[in-house]
């Protein structure tokens, strides 16, 4: 039988209901109806107004007695996490409330009633190509529009006092350019900053960025608002409960989302990520030796996922066991019995900060699952942790970490160490150890300060290396996996370091495999370790394997990264490691249109067609030289329409002068091409890769290419270059 949209839609309802109803609350709650022993120094919070209009930010903030409404735009939560992070100072400083708001569910008619005794703070991210972020798009629409009218029926905001911070990337051409558009926007509709605006590089380092700022901005705020510092105290944001009675059966234990808790049917996306089932893995290095590139394949048959080629698919990782178990160690939280305890979270003060994960959970998996724990230990909060020291070394070691910039950066920035092995080697212990009880001293350090302190674990996004219309139920990943060595200093010598996303996934191609991962012994006499952290891949109450088959939870993000819909339109691609993912999907799906085209219209249909151009590059061919074999099929099945250029740094030729020849140099080399098909054949181009160098000095040979073409001047030709992308004819997927 075969459902139309609106039986689904009742079913689902339904189904949605009923386990509600069922799970009354134990979803997202402290699981109140259980017994339960409260931590000491904290209560819940008195319930939100419920005749004030969820949407209306200005009675929310009247109702709450709040003088502060925060806004942020982010696309990965760190926008997100600074915003809480203000409005908690402003609460410990000045005792002054905020609102911290998500821009995507709030109107903006009646920014022009802000009290005069309020603000409003702006912490926005800057996304791809100098946009907003998706929750951002509205607000900057409404603010740039000067037809839109507040309520007073003017596009002013005559005194109106914001603070800015931005966030951005120095490597991208457009830096932080939604925070300067906004503060230039706020300004001209009579909108008055208080201090400077703020902008942090994530490039370098987005926190020292943000503290150097800070400090000047709350000196300027607090005579703009005419409040004095020293009225405000810290403040715990969550009330953590251990639960003694409840039905286990209703703990999160890792699941991402309710409907994964209940197993009921539902759409799956941000907030309820698919565990997708691993079809195929395989090694695309050859002699890796320290170096692997994984290929894996998510089965998204009957998920109601789908895909488009150019799109990134979100992969969910855990924290790897050793440091999981490093931090519970740490924290006193070890034992079998502490780590398995049941806790439930409330915060205090919903409106500053939510509750980052779903509850009831355990401590274990709070640390394996939704918090980043794996992160570099921030500096601000290791000062705030030195009153929980073991002892008055480490309080003071951790206290010169939280003030000395230059002490932190030498330890624990170069030395990439996270917070359980700060806690470790501010304590004495040895950080190279397994991690046990007796290695490990204990810090009485509340465990509402460490879900306060880390931010929630994200999804890991890669560029998808498929197209559906070959591969409708198949998400291909192309993953180099990230290990290398810190910097030594006085207090630890060097380690390995391990992302966090491609070591995950690397776990997950051995699993499927049925390999194990090679043992290490440093001295031949000193026992055996694992060569690369171990995850729990079988994922919460074993959800994720099922006999030999393994499952990652998974989602799709959308993406203007797209071919041209007209297949007589040239396409130039350059990406060189795994750049050159999303273009295996461009190149598939020219293929299948091609297989259609010539199955319908014959051996010719292809002959309007417009090339394919790929410029590639690695380090030499038989070392790691992703999806040679596959190719020179695509080259017959597109009848001479698809051609490569690869640029092999360490094993092929070099210019002149001995320097080695990069995929922008064979770019150069084109450059009558290139011009003939961008100004001529009007080609669209694609960039995806290295933002730093690779991607600045091709746009820099594409605009000296189309100067020289038209014989204009260079500056000329970077104005071409901006033409381009702003007709979307130049397009780029670049991370530093």
């Amino acid at each position: 039988m075969t459902l139309s949209n609106a039986d689904l839609a009742v079913l689902g309802l339904t189904v949605a209901v009923g386990g509600l109803y069922v799970f009354r609350g134990n979803l997202f709650n402290n699981g109140s109806s259980s017994s339960s022993r409260p931590l000491p120094g904290t209560k819940p919070a008195a319930s939100a107004d419920p005749g004030v209009d969820p949407r209306d930010f200005v009675a929310k903030m009247k109702a709450a007695k709040k003088r502060l409404v925060i806004f942020y735009g982010s696309q990965t939560g760190t926008a997100e996490e600074y915003a809480i992070r203000l409005a908690k100072e402003a609460k410990s400083r000045f005792g002054l409330g905020s609102l911290v708001c998500d821009p995507e569910e709030y109107d903006f008619e009646n920014l022009d009633e802000l009290p005069e005794d309020c603000a409003a703070i702006f912490v926005m991210a800057t996304y791809g190509e100098g946009e907003p972020t998706d929750n951002a798009v509205q607000l900057m629409q409404n603010l740039g529009d000067e037809s839109f009218a507040f309520s007073k029926g003017e596009h002013r905001l005559d005194g109106l006092k914001y603070v800015i911070f931005g966030l951005g990337n120095k490597t991208y051409e457009h830096y932080n350019a939604i925070a300067r558009i906004l503060d230039d926007q706020l300004e001209k509709m009579g909108g008055v900053r208080i201090g400077e605006r703020g902008e942090g590089d994530d490039d370098k380092s987005m926190e020292e960025d943000y503290l150097a700022w800070k400090d000047g901005m709350w000196a300027a705020f607090s005579q703009a608002m005419g409040v004095e510092e020293g009225a405000g105290a810290e403040s715990p944001d969550f009330v953590v409960n251990e639960l003694s009675t409840i039905d286990q059966s209703k703990v999160y234990l890792g699941e991402l989302s309710a409907r994964a808790l209940t197993k009921t049917k539902g759409i799956h996306d941000l907030k309820n990520p698919y565990p997708a089932p691993i079809s195929a893995t395989k090694e695309l290095f050859h002699h890796t030796g320290e170096r692997n590139c994984i290929h894996i394949e998510f089965d998204t048959s009957g998920s109601g996922i789908t895909y488009q080629h150019g799109d990134h698919v979100g992969v969910w990782p855990s924290n790897a066991d050793i440091e999981v178990n490093r931090l519970l160690f740490a924290l006193g939280l070890g034992s079998p019995e502490r780590r398995s305890q049941v806790i439930g979270v409330e915060s205090l003060d919903p409106a500053l900060a939510k509750v980052p994960f779903p509850v009831p959970t355990t401590y274990e998996s709070a640390l394996r699952h939704y918090i980043d724990i794996s992160a570099v230990a921030g500096r601000q909060i290791l000062g705030a942790l030195s009153k929980y020291a073991p002892s008055e070394e480490a309080g003071a070691m951790l206290k010169k970490l939280g003030t000395d910039k230059e002490y932190y950066n030498k330890i624990i920035h170069d030395g990439c160490l996270k917070l359980g092995e700060v806690l470790q080697l501010a304590a004495g212990n040895d950080i190279h150890a397994v991690p046990s009880a007796s290695n490990t001293t204990p810090w009485n350090i509340p465990f509402d300060v460490i879900i306060s302190a880390i931010p929630r674990l994200q999804p890991r996004y890669y560029s998808i290396s498929s197209s559906p219309k070959l591969h409708p139920n198949l998400i291909h990943v192309t993953c180099v996996v990230l290990k290398y060595e810190s910097l030594p200093s006085e207090m630890s010598q060097a380690k390995w370091v391990f992302g966090v996303g491609s070591n995950y996934i690397l776990n997950l191609k051995m699993a499927h495999h049925g390999e194990t991962a090679p043992l290490l012994s440093e001295d031949g006499e000193t026992p055996a370790h694992v060569s690369g952290p171990t995850y729990a891949i079988h994922g919460p109450r074993s959800a994720y394997a099922s006999g030999e088959v393994y499952k990652a939870p998974i989602h799709v993000r959308r993406s203007t990264f797209r071919l041209p819909t007209n297949p007589k339109s040239p396409v130039i691609m350059i990406g060189p490691g795994t750049g050159v993912a999303p273009f295996r999907g461009f190149v598939q799906e020219r293929v299948a249109l091609a297989r259609k085209a010539i199955e319908k219209n014959g051996p010719d249909a292809l002959k309007d067609w417009g090339q394919m151009y790929l410029y590639y590059g690695c380090r030499g061919e038989n070392e790691d030289y992703l999806y040679k074999d596959e190719w020179p099929s695509y080259s017959a099945d597109l009848k001479g329409k698809f051609t490569m250029r690869v640029a092999f740094s360490r094993s092929g030729p070099r210019k002149p002068d001995g320097s080695k020849i990069y995929v922008q140099d064979l770019f150069w080399e084109d450059r009558q091409q290139v011009a003939d098909a961008v100004l001529n054949q009007k080609a669209y181009i694609y960039i995806c890769g290295d933002a730093k160098n690779m991607s600045k000095q091709v746009e820099d040979s594409l605009a000296k290419i189309l100067a020289d073409a038209k014989g204009v001047s260079a500056e000329d030709g970077h104005k071409e270059v901006k033409t381009l992308k702003e007709r979307s004819r130049l397009m780029l997927d670049v991370w530093s």
